[in-house]
């Protein structure tokens, strides 16, 4: 099968296109025909090995695995003799994470992992993009205790996590206010935000407003600057590690107040999210922001671009082309 293979760490120069082996499949195990996945931070990070400690999880000089990819869509081509939840033909879609494997033809994934049958009417470009970003920004909302009547402003509010984000919080009732640049002020009203706050023109972390909870889906922030943003007993959250890695100390000694408060989620990757997120986009709920599509060919240069930081939502890797 043909897929995007790369053997060492470096920039997106490093993959290129390859025949490799088609996965086997154990008893428990289904085999997906792979229509489309995406590209995203997740992918660039395991590619560069940046931080430098993810070599402890994927291999210290070489990487372990060849062809990386967490989200995707297709169809279920085989299932093992145990498997009675999917059948031959199912329309499917999951996020592959650690194992990963999602850009090339064909992936083997457990049938208990985190996949389930498609949303009904959507294809397989509008749902490849479903959990990556989505499942980071449903973490934070939850780690956050985020629900009715809450307000939050969602620095980065046009990437996968931000985009993603502001549907999900407007859909548990939040008042959201986001933070976007004066290109993309329709498209993120668009997407629910009750407010939108362009960078461009003035500095967010002077807004006047108050908020139960601060979200930064871009890392490009810090508590410190955020603090006077939150309400007493806000909660400032990011999805990055932060300066000296401070968003994974500052949790605990924010806890130890009664005051402002930092927290940080580790998403979890599991059938019952792949289906919450199939359940709102057939209820149109959720909808998954794309960019920018490129074959699964030109996937060099869809990890280029996504590095440029300047992506809206998702890019999408086409590996069937559609009609």
């Amino acid at each position: 099968m043909k897929a995007a293979v790369r053997s060492l760490y470096g920039p997106p120069d490093v993959v290129r296109i390859a025949e490799v082996d088609k996965p086997s499949i154990g008893d428990r195990d289904v085999l997906v025909r792979v229509h489309a996945t995406t590209v995203n931070r997740t992918d660039c990070g395991y590619r560069a090995a940046r931080p430098f400690f993810m070599r402890a999880l994927t291999g210290l000089a070489r990487p372990r695995l060849t062809v990386l990819g967490t989200e995707y869509a297709g169809v279920v081509e085989a299932v093992g003799g145990g498997v009675t939840s999917f059948a031959v033909g199912d329309r499917v879609f999951g996020y592959n994470e650690g194992a990963f494997g999602t850009h090339a033809e064909y992936l083997s994934v457990p049938h208990d992992g985190a996949i389930a049958t498609m949303p009904a009417g959507a294809t397989f470009e509008e749902t490849a993009p479903g959990t990556e970003g989505s499942h980071y920004a449903l973490s934070f909302i939850t780690k956050a205790g985020i629900g009715a009547g809450h307000t939050v402003l969602v620095h980065g509010a046009t990437g996968a996590i931000g985009s993603a984000a502001v549907q999900l919080l407007k859909q548990r009732g939040a008042t959201v206010t986001a933070v976007c640049a004066t290109a993309h002020l329709e498209l993120v009203k668009g997407l629910g935000a009750d407010r939108v706050v362009d960078y461009t023109v003035q500095d967010f972390t002077r807004d006047g407003e108050r908020y139960d909870a601060v979200l930064d889906a871009v890392g490009k922030s810090t508590f410190g600057r955020c603090k006077r943003l939150l309400k007493p007993g806000g909660v400032y959250m990011s999805s990055e590690l932060g300066p000296w890695g401070q968003n994974l100390l500052l949790p605990l000694l924010t806890s130890l107040s009664r005051g402002r408060k930092v927290k940080f989620a580790f998403p979890i990757q599991n059938q019952e999210m792949v289906r919450y997120f199939r359940d709102l986009i057939e209820a149109g709920e959720f909808r998954p922001v794309v960019d920018r599509r490129y074959p699964l060919e030109r996937i060099a240069d869809a990890y280029r671009y996504v590095e440029t930081g300047q992506k809206i939502g998702n890019v999408v890797i086409t590996v069937v082309p559609t009609d």
